[in-house]
């Protein structure tokens, strides 16, 4: 009998029961995180999990469906990798989540909190708060559908006001396997800095109501340092990340080094002076050193500093801190250009890279001029030509 119980926590929460403690996830982003983007970063720095672009259940059941297929397209690299839709209608849902169970997704999650009015308008997303019964329809169709793959839900605080007790109670009496939240209301949008206070009362009540759903929280996070300063100040299991990977496939690489072999800690003062000798090194890779020495164990002394620090640096990955200068910044960017067409030409609008060239080519004199002449490249070919005349 007990092993018949061990087996059925397994099905209902299936890969979310192995992940290392804290863990970290890559949020679910409309034409940011698409499969060209998510092999770069499964390639320089891979999270824990990584959600698709948030795809419509509606279309992916309609004459359309085969325009949104290339949304759901992944590699093994990327695993475990979980499928995110929307929609306000239970059939399509049932319908959708048998397509990802086809697929050989890892998991399948509901977004319930995205505010756009579009997606509101087909009863998806945050315009799911306000109807607790549908949304329920919503889950039972997914769990139906998708089995025997988990499925968890991605939502807000509440729509005009903090609804944790009410909404989110709600929602850990469905025995999740996780639930992301990020930390803001529908009509706050991302208007106000995120309420991290109100984390330690969420976890209160999952304790309350469901104790093996995993919480996760979302929302104003730039390093994994904030990460993990979140983690241990408010006592979430994971923390997904949005935004700060704008630019920076390589933000999780520390997590493979320390959490798995250890990673250098420096105890003395002159330590860090070795560290600040590596000039590539960008305010957002000392974030992750720190982050990494708070949770690592090997002591190495100050004269041995920068001859452990150094093999790292030079790894593909970056594993330590993701130590990158300009030219190794700007070859990535070249190379994520050159996937997005291979992958998406006549698919999707090159000028969909103009975000992600805003974000690389940022942060040292000379990036505006060079962002400028980027905003007008048509193709990858224009981009190689641009980068190679600015490294002369």
């Amino acid at each position: 009998m007990r092993d018949n119980r061990s087996m059925s926590a397994k099905i209902k929460h299936g890969f979310w029961s192995d992940l290392p403690k804290p863990f970290f996830i890559l949020a679910p982003m409309a034409n940011v995180t698409d499969f060209a983007f998510r092999e770069m970063i499964a390639k320089y720095g891979k999270p824990d999990v990584m959600f698709t672009e948030f795809v419509s259940a509606n279309g992916l059941v309609s004459a359309g469906r085969n325009k949104l297929l290339i949304d759901l397209k992944f590699s093994n690299k990327q695993r475990p990798i979980v499928a995110q839709l929307f929609t306000g209608h239970p059939e399509a849902m049932k319908e959708a989540s048998i397509l990802v169970k086809e697929l050989g997704f890892d998991g399948l999650d509901i977004n319930m909190g995205c505010p756009d009015r579009a997606v509101e308008r087909q009863g998806g997303g945050a315009a799911m708060i306000k109807d607790r019964e549908n949304s329920l329809k919503v889950l039972e169709a997914a769990r139906e559908g998708a089995y025997p793959l988990p499925v968890s839900i991605k939502t807000r605080i509440g729509y005009n006001k903090n609804e944790i007790q009410e909404w989110l109670g709600f929602l850990l009496e469905q025995k999740l396997p996780a639930l992301t939240i990020h930390l803001r209301t529908r009509k706050e949008m991302s208007d106000v800095p995120a309420h991290w206070d109100l984390m330690p009362d969420i976890v209160q009540l999952r304790n309350e109501i469901s104790p093996e759903t995993l919480i996760i929280g979302n929302g104003n996070i730039e390093s994994l340092n904030e990460a993990g300063d979140r983690i241990s100040q408010y006592g979430c299991d994971g923390v997904m990340i949005g935004r700060g990977i704008f630019g920076k496939p390589w933000l999780f690489s520390s997590l493979h080094y320390p959490r798995h072999v250890g990673i250098p800690k420096f105890s003395s003062h002159s330590a860090k002076t070795k560290i600040q000798d590596l000039k590539s090194v960008s305010l957002a890779a000392k974030n992750d050193i720190r982050f990494a020495k708070r949770i690592s164990v090997p002591q190495y002394s100050s004269h041995s500093a920068k001859a452990a620090i150094a093999p790292l640096v030079r790894s593909v990955g970056r594993i330590l801190g993701d130590a990158i200068n300009i030219e190794d910044r700007l070859k990535i960017m070249l190379e994520h250009t050159k996937l997005f067409e291979e992958i998406f030409k006549g698919i999707k609008n090159f000028a969909v890279m103009k975000k992600h060239f805003k974000a690389y080519v940022s942060g040292w004199e000379g990036a505006k001029e060079l962002r400028l002449k980027l905003m007008e490249a048509v193709s990858a070919s224009q981009v190689d030509r641009i980068i190679k005349k600015y490294c002369g």
